[in-house]
């Protein structure tokens, strides 16, 4: 019931502009000045990456929702067509968010100003989950694309060198901080859903858990035991903020384990 409730809220709206659309079953949220996805830096007035409307890892977990929702009533012997006609729906919906001119998904669609094309990470979780939306030729391209442009030996980059807002470096006071914080700065705890996306696109355990293997070293370096928060979008990326992040550590654990790596 708790489960049920928790979507029912979702689909009929709750606070912040969070609903689903019926036009195409997809999740939208957001009001002006509110940050809520995890790129959430804010400085006084700025919201740094404005993601208001239908953001792209939101909805990729929306629809994993959906079908987990399916799976639990069936091992428990109740009617799961409900949530499978809901999850169809949302998977129909998702094809709005491919973006065929630069081979990859929107970041955010339906915002205030139209459909957001900056090449991030967000959608790797459209891979990366149990789940995933997209066709397995799409899926594989959304790897290249993160691979090619956002993929670092620290995890991933917020946002690709070539856009003209890219901050390679982060540093200075707060306002140039927050202003580099997700645009371009490097997230080590983004490196275990890349590593996932690219075992089930390649089925190559021991190449996914290479790309891991950087962490490693620097475990052993810098906050002694554990994983920066962040690092920076240009060589040699060196690590910034807090120096021991929980969710840095948390989700290289769950890709090295899951990937079948033994020693940790």
């Amino acid at each position: 019931a708790v489960l049920e409730n928790i979507v029912t809220w979702h689909r009929e709206g709750t606070r912040h502009g969070i609903k689903v659309d019926p036009a195409d079953g997809l999740l939208m949220s957001g009001e002006p000045g509110v940050q809520l996805t995890w790129m959430d830096a804010r400085v006084g007035d700025w919201v740094v990456t404005p993601r208001m409307g239908k953001a792209v890892e939101i909805n990729a977990l929306w629809y994993n929702a959906l079908r987990a929702m399916a799976g639990f009533a069936l091992r428990i012997g109740r009617p799961a067509g409900e949530w499978q006609t809901l999850a169809g729906r949302a998977q129909s919906g998702f094809e709005r968010f491919w973006y065929d001119a630069g081979g990859y998904c929107h970041d955010v669609i339906d915002t205030p100003t139209g459909d957001d094309s900056t090449l991030r990470p967000n959608q790797i979780f459209a891979v990366s989950l149990a789940e995933s939306p997209l066709s397995a030729s799409r899926q594989r391209r959304v790897v290249e694309a993160c691979g090619r442009h956002l993929l670092t030996s620290r995890g991933l980059r917020t946002l690709a060198p070539s856009h003209p807002q890219y901050q390679g470096r982060y540093g200075g006071d707060q306002r140039s901080r927050d202003g580099a914080y997700h645009q371009g700065t490097v997230w080590p705890w983004l490196l275990g859903p890349f590593a996932l996306a690219h075992h089930k696109v390649y089925g190559d355990a021991d190449a996914a858990r290479s790309l891991l293997a950087p962490l490693a070293h620097h475990v052993a370096d810098d906050g002694l035991g554990s994983i920066a928060e962040i690092c920076e979008g240009d060589a040699p990326f060196e690590p910034r903020g807090c120096i021991a992040q929980a969710w840095s550590v948390a989700e290289t654990l769950r890709a090295w384990h899951e990937l079948g790596g033994r020693d940790a």
